[in-house]
């Protein structure tokens, strides 16, 4: 696959079965054709199912899995090694020149651990240089949700903080596909386009709850990085990508504040 040019792009891609996955994979394959493009997975109703498999409970805090020195061993395996096997294999069947990465190669991402958590860490920085070495090459990076901490502990990582710490490196746009279209006014229609204050007002209100607010945290994030525009969009919908790059009407926008 040759170079591409243009702004880069980072897809944060959800779903749990490749079934569910491969109409996206698809479209991101296509698009890596012509488009720079970094994909970022998570992974965390699968790593559930294989941590039960493993005798290994599951315990979550504030929206982030408790991850002990077993359940990171499952974390590696399934995140690194499954998850992300799996969807390289796809997207190069599809004919994208994908490589699987995690955020510990090549110290990608750069994380603080939680300590609370076990081993758990928030991205707090991405290596922008090194994407960017790839994406020039045309190469489709494909990546985990793994980093480093400042110990050099291998953590877990929330998908959603390392798409927006990658995004926010290389300035790329970043696109949600997640299982909603977008974000809920008080009137419960989708809002087309937010800033990063009308995000926090709808947050104090309450407008924005749930399994809203940590998306809409990691588009603030983003945009505090350097990411010029963060897409919330439904990953399930046809032509989802696409829609999500080019139709103003798909989704909800964010962007900051003038």
């Amino acid at each position: 696959m040759s170079a591409r040019s243009g702004a880069p792009v980072v897809v944060k891609l959800g779903g749990t079965t490749l079934a569910e996955q491969r109409g996206v994979l698809d479209e991101v394959a296509r698009h890596a054709e012509r488009e720079r493009i970094v994909l970022v997975h998570g992974g965390g109703k699968r790593l559930t199912e294989w941590l039960a498999r493993m005798g290994v409970e599951s315990r979550f805090e504030g929206g982030l899995r408790v991850t002990d020195d077993a359940a990171l061993e499952v974390a590696l395996a399934v995140l690194r090694g499954v998850i992300n096997a799996e969807l390289v294999s796809v997207l190069r069947d599809a004919g994208a020149d994908a490589v699987g990465l995690s955020g510990v190669d090549g110290g990608l991402l750069i994380s603080e651990r939680i300590p609370t958590l076990g081993r758990v860490a928030t991205v707090t920085g991405a290596r922008g240089t090194l994407l960017a070495t790839l994406l020039d090459a045309g190469v489709l990076p494909v990546i985990a949700p793994l980093a480093r901490d400042a110990e050099g502990v291998i953590c877990n990582v929330n998908a959603d903080d390392a798409a927006a710490g990658l995004a926010g490196a290389l300035g790329a746009r970043l696109i949600l596909l997640t299982d909603t279209d977008g974000v809920r006014g008080a009137d419960g229609k989708r809002i087309a386009s937010l800033t990063d204050r009308e995000i926090g007002g709808l947050i104090d209100t309450g407008v924005i709850s749930g399994g809203m607010i940590p998306k809409v945290r990691c588009a603030l994030r983003a945009l505090a990085w350097g990411s010029p525009e963060v897409v919330i969009a439904d990953g399930a919908a046809d032509r989802a990508l696409e829609r999500a790059l080019g139709d103003p009407g798909f989704g909800t926008r964010t962007h900051a504040a003038g």
